[in-house]
């Protein structure tokens, strides 16, 4: 059935066909369809970063920037809903055409530059939402914010959003932003880190909840540069690392018409890259909560991404492939494996 409205909205350019899909989603939930869609549901709990997780599967951020389509999103039987990235202040993103398919390689290259209408939007939506389920709020700047400033920006969002999340991502990762990147190493990344950290611990102890902070990380590092990263957060506490963003590699998709479009690549050809630089970051800290994004389109990929040493799982690009049935695809992948293993199987 999907396959067939795959199709339709294949037809439509890409950004327009992601307005009308959630839409179409929207009208699914409110007549009670959307929960059969995802053919999710399934219980599988795990307790991490002191959250209760129903499953191990959820939604990456980017797909639902203003936390618009939280109750049909959440419907579909995520374990948990990242939403965002959200800004200080709303901002219209950069100039359209900005999201392109490569349909070959089941990929997807977006320059979208946090487009976004500014958190409160995204807290009232947060606020009014009747989803139950565990909510990641990820944060960004803004374009006109300069990097050595940037960290206003993320104090001024955790601030807003803290009283409305399960968890806050920190997202230094994205190709679109300029700048943003250079954020993740050394100096820049332990100031950022360590100023969030403070404040999160301060946000906590006035609210008498705690909030754990997680940073999205991108795939395009060195080994080197994977540990660097390991350092930082291992020094900073912070809670839990998802990895990862885009790449801006277009080795995977070289020749195929598309691929030399500006923007970050996300689907099929980012599993291996992010693979590795979720191996590389396990192998520096066991203990450390990994969230595993890039390229996930079936089953058997969420269970590649756990194996490499993620303990929960991110859908996007696959989602927008596979569709909602995806959801509960991974789910029950990810429980059989963890009821097998609980057996000594």
């Amino acid at each position: 059935m999907y396959s067939l409205v795959r199709s339709l909205l294949f037809r439509l350019d890409a950004e327009m066909a992601h307005g009308v899909a959630l839409s179409t989603l929207d009208m699914a939930q409110r007549v009670g369809l959307a929960a059969h869609l995802g053919k999710g549901g399934v219980d599988d709990p795990v307790t991490l970063m002191g959250l209760r997780f129903p499953n191990r599967v959820g939604l990456a951020a980017g797909l639902d920037k203003n936390a618009d389509h939280l109750d049909a999103l959440g419907a579909l039987g995520f374990g948990f809903v990242e939403v965002g990235t959200v800004t200080p202040k709303p901002q219209d993103g950069n100039p359209k055409p900005r999201l392109f398919r490569l349909p070959e390689a089941e990929a997807i290259i977006n320059r979208m530059g946090f487009n976004n209408a500014g958190v409160d939007h995204l807290v009232e939506r947060v606020r009014r939402s009747r989803y139950t389920g565990v909510i990641g709020i990820n944060i960004g700047k803004n374009l006109t914010t300069p990097v050595e400033r940037a960290v206003d920006d993320y104090l001024y969002c955790l601030r807003k959003v803290h009283g409305h999340a399960d968890y806050v991502a920190v997202n230094i990762s994205s190709p679109n932003t300029p700048g943003l990147r250079n954020l993740q190493f050394g100096e820049h990344l332990d100031q950022l880190l360590g100023t969030l950290r403070a404040e999160s611990l301060e946000l906590d102890r006035v609210s008498g909840r705690r909030v754990p902070l997680a940073v999205k990380i991108a795939p395009d590092m060195s080994e080197a540069e994977v540990a660097l990263v390991a350092q930082s957060l291992e020094a900073n506490g912070i809670d839990a690392a998802i990895a990862t963003n885009t790449t801006v590699s277009r080795d995977a998709v070289a020749g195929l018409p598309g691929a030399e479009e500006q923007g970050g690549l996300s689907g099929r050809p980012v599993f291996e890259p992010s693979n590795v630089v979720i191996s590389a970051l396990r192998r520096r800290l066991p203990e450390l909560p990994i969230i595993g994004v890039g390229g996930i389109d079936s089953g058997a990929a969420a269970l590649e991404k756990q194996e490499a040493g993620a303990d929960l799982v991110q859908l996007y690009s696959g989602f927008i492939y596979r569709g909602p049935a995806l959801v509960g695809e991974c789910v029950r992948a990810l429980q059989a494996r963890h009821m097998r293993d609980d057996q000594g199987v």
